[in-house]
Order: C-alpha cells, then structure tokens, then sequence
C-alpha cells in the first residue's frame, strides 16, 4: 500500500552482553519507522494524540534471521499493508549495511479513542491523508 525506508544506526546501549542487538530494540526501531511513514504523508502522531486517538499495539510478530552490532547502519523498509475496521498493518524488512535481510516483523495497531480508550473507526484526516499518498504515488507512477 504504502512504502517508506527509515536508516538508523545502532548505538552502544542498544547491545548487550554478546555485542549484538538486544531484541526489545527491535520493537522501538519499527515504532520509529512507522511513525516516520506516518509523518511522510503529513500525519505526524502528535496529530493523532491531539485529535483524541491513540494507536496501541495489538500485536507484534518477528523473526530473527541475523545478528547485527554496534555502529552498523541499518535500513528499515515499512508498509502500510492495510486498514480494516479499527485496525491498521504494517509489515517491516530491516537490513543491514551489507543489505543481508536480518530481521522482518508485522505489527497491527488499533485506533481507540484517548477518553475512553475504546476502539474507533480510523479518523477521517487519517484516511484522507493515505488516499491523496496513494493518489499523487499513482500519478507519479504513471508519468
């Protein structure tokens, strides 16, 4: 639906005792490509936080297919795969500075209002701001 590559680079305090990556890193460098995407077609989650929405996990799945240590650059690709009812998927490839795949997650948040903590339908701006991504993609695309 929607692509967008983030970069990072791993920090000394992101490792642990055997020099790699901790896993729990892993999580908080999708939550930051993710928001990154988000904020490439105009909707930075502060929007989402002062409209009165929040976007909680509701699940996480990943697979560790290599290590990774300090200092390497990483590339995260992440897509929006979809929106049903509430909910919004996103799946993600990190690769590393050789471009070997090291790690592939998918995680599904739900949109729930910040008063009642109640899932809701996907805002309006948030919708719009995917279709006029997607519109002007295609109109690119096909020049």
């Amino acid at each position: 639906m929607i692509e967008h590559v983030s970069y990072f680079r791993v920090m000394y305090p992101d490792t642990d005792k055997m020099g790699t990556v901790h896993h729990s890193n892993y999580a908080r460098y999708y939550e930051t490509a993710r928001w990154e995407l988000f904020r490439a077609i105009g909707i930075p989650y502060q929007m989402i936080e002062t409209a009165g929405y929040m976007m909680p996990v509701i699940s996480m799945n990943m697979r560790f297919l290599k290590t990774t240590r300090y200092d390497e650059q990483l590339t995260v690709r992440t897509c929006l795969k979809g929106i049903r009812g509430p909910r919004v998927s996103f799946s993600y490839k990190l690769y590393n500075t050789n471009s070997e795949l090291i790690n592939e997650a998918d995680t599904e948040l739900a949109f729930v209002k910040s008063d009642t903590f109640k899932p809701c339908a996907v805002p309006p701006f948030v919708t719009n701001a995917i279709q006029k991504h997607l519109l002007h993609s295609s109109t690119h695309a096909s020049n």
